[in-house]
């Protein structure tokens, strides 16, 4: 769908109907930020993302690959959005191959238009692929295993709130299991959470790797003038 000015305040770049819900990217002003536009994107009016608070999904990426710079690495993403983990994750030269699965065909098309913030970092990057997909039948047992040395998720709220009830269970055991069968034996898996995880689902983070880390990232929301904390979850294999 075209955009739709409504005001010179704000514009909305897209709207479609998706699987999850109905998708909205907006472009606004906002007297926060007045020196930059603000992209967000919502599904049936909730809040999934904003331009401008992002400190957390650069740290995912950061937060994986940081003591890695000695080897190279193929990294796959799960989850688009606005694409901040995906470029964090570019900005490390050893990065050799970056893979980022979407489920959301608009998502795709957003950075394909160049739409939004991050679009040129992504498509201009020889090493960088977006995929259209479901990344939890990706990392099924068995469909890719050993494959990353990396491997980023940021989709749901948390592991114990989702945007489907089909994604719940990635996060028990048996589905991690399953996710672990794709990476390479010393190779890490990280996760975004909007708020710190439950102690059972790092109980069974733990039961799959033997490195759990839960990083606590703050920054400052300036659209409501506070600090806030997003979560990110490290889990490490040892080299067999």
């Amino acid at each position: 769908m075209a955009s739709v000015p409504i005001s010179p305040l704000f514009e909305e770049l897209d709207y479609q109907k998706t699987p999850l819900g109905e998708l909205v990217l907006r472009r606004r002003r906002s007297p926060a930020v007045p020196d930059e536009l603000v992209y967000e994107v919502t599904i049936d009016g909730e809040m999934l993302m904003s331009s401008t608070v992002n400190a957390s999904e650069r740290a995912l990426a950061r937060l994986a690959l940081e003591g890695r710079a000695d080897r190279p690495c193929d990294v796959l993403v799960g989850g688009l959005g606005l694409g901040y983990t995906a470029a964090a994750a570019l900005e490390y030269p050893n990065v050799r191959r970056l893979v980022v699965v979407e489920l959301l065909a608009p998502v795709i098309a957003w950075h394909g238009e160049r739409l939004v913030p991050m679009a040129c970092k992504l498509i201009d990057d020889s090493r960088c692929s977006l995929v259209a997909g479901d990344f939890f039948e990706h990392v099924a047992r068995g469909s890719s295993a050993r494959r990353y040395d990396v491997i980023l998720l940021d989709i749901d709220h948390s592991p114990d709130s989702w945007l489907h009830a089909r994604h719940g269970d990635f996060y028990s055991a048996a589905g991690l299991r399953g996710l672990a069968d794709c990476l390479q034996p010393d190779g890490v898996f990280a996760l975004w959470s909007a708020w710190k995880s439950a102690a059972e689902f790092l109980d069974a983070l733990g039961t799959v790797f033997q490195s759990v880390q839960n990083h606590e990232v703050p920054f400052f929301n300036p659209h409501v003038n506070e600090m806030d904390s997003n979560w990110v979850i490290v889990a490490r294999r040892v080299g067999e």
